[in-house]
């Protein structure tokens, strides 16, 4: 008998849902679920509605009003991090990291280079006058200086990554 009536209220639960889905804010599925669950329950301890078709109906109903109200009063909790575009964390700290080693290798430069380098990283954005200013060369020197100066710290970092690998 209840498999018989489940199955006859399949059609009719899927409609209702259906309709009422959209004005909840809903998914249909949702409500087929949690309306099928509710009919279980009963099942377990009522027995069967007297008229399953108009039960049906009710439950759905209040299944979305419910769904309506919760959708209403819930607030978030707080944004997803790939919601705002902005980096976790994590991302935060392997910068930060980047950027120590970075800073390290330039102080660990030879000759000019670490001045060089810092007002090249600067968070001012010098232009190269002020950098061969701030320097004391002319600025024609500045990007021969700079080449050379960042080969010299390609070279270091590429040592220092190839020496922290692990080996065998």
């Amino acid at each position: 008998m209840t498999h018989d009536m489940l199955d006859t209220l399949r059609p009719l639960l899927a409609a209702e849902a259906s309709a009422e889905a959209y004005a909840s804010g809903a998914e249909p599925g949702d409500l087929e679920q949690a309306v099928w669950v509710r009919l279980l329950e009963r099942l377990g301890t009522d027995g069967p509605p007297a008229d399953p078709a108009a039960w049906l109906r009710g439950a759905v109903r209040s299944e979305a009003r419910r769904t309506r109200h919760t959708a209403s009063v819930e607030q978030p909790y707080a944004s997803e991090p790939a919601d705002d575009g902005r980096p976790g964390p994590e991302q935060l700290a392997l910068t930060a990291a980047r950027r120590r080693a970075l800073h390290s290798a330039v102080r660990k430069l030879p000759g000019r280079c670490p001045r060089l380098m810092a007002a090249l990283l600067s968070p001012q954005d010098l232009t190269y006058r002020e950098i061969a200013g701030e320097l004391g060369i002319s600025q024609g020197s500045l990007g021969p200086e700079r080449s050379r100066c960042l080969g010299c710290l390609r070279r270091m970092l590429t040592s220092e990554v190839a020496a922290h690998e692990a080996r065998g």
